[in-house]
């Protein structure tokens, strides 16, 4: 097991409503020290982060967070704000009533239409896979696809459920080639983190992996 290349993998996470300043800081210690991914935040220290890690590693933030049903334009919005305020990336979440109602041409715009607000910057997707149907997450893998966003995400952690194996293995056979994918929530161990990248993940969500390394009982997303 490489530790090194899990942690690159990881987008250290801390998306708690309670998070203060001195906690978000803390993770950017961490993600620094660890050489993660990113760290991913909520979207109002993206700016105070962002100044604090400079080019040392990139800052992460959710649109729609968590539920998915702001209109388009604010999504827009927020994305756009969110890239003002120096990040790096973007992970939003889908409007999932409109997977239910299967507007999937509506599903399709919206998620261009925030990719295009990214101004080139990385856009992922949150599908949240606990809240659908084994043909509604292929339907989905299929309209990420399309869309122009670099990655598909299992989910926010928020819904009652997280990343299973079983979902990256499906997103790894629906996926078009050029879609990386990413897992998050429930990830508590080294070895959740290596079978979520033997399965096909490029991506882990998680705060747990870096308090694992550091020996710590992880809790939390």
């Amino acid at each position: 097991m490489d530790i090194a290349k899990i942690l690159s993998a990881v987008d250290h996470t801390l998306l708690t409503q309670g998070a203060t300043w001195e906690d978000i800081k803390g993770i950017c210690d961490d993600g620094m020290k660890y050489h993660t991914a990113s760290v991913c935040i909520p979207a109002s220290y993206v700016k105070q982060a962002k100044e604090y890690v400079g080019n040392a590693m990139a800052v992460c933030t959710v649109i729609g967070f968590p539920n998915g049903y702001s209109t388009t334009a604010v999504k827009c919005f927020e994305t756009e704000d969110a890239v003002k305020n120096g990040a790096d990336e973007i992970d939003m979440v889908i409007n999932i009533g409109w997977v239910k109602d299967k507007k999937w041409d509506d599903l399709l715009a919206e998620i261009k239409a925030v990719k295009a607000s990214c101004g080139g910057k990385l856009l992922k997707v949150i599908i949240e896979t606990c809240l659908l149907t084994e043909e509604e997450k292929i339907k989905m893998c299929e309209i990420v696809s399309q869309s122009g966003a670099e990655y598909i995400k299992t989910s926010t952690g928020f819904a009652g459920g997280g990343a299973t194996r079983e979902d990256v293995a499906l997103f790894a056979k629906h996926v078009a080639p050029h879609v990386k994918i990413k897992a998050a929530g429930g990830i508590a161990s080294l070895q959740d983190a290596q079978d979520f990248l033997d399965l096909g993940a490029s991506r882990l969500g998680t705060s747990r992996i870096v308090k694992a390394v550091k020996g710590q009982e992880g809790t939390g997303y």
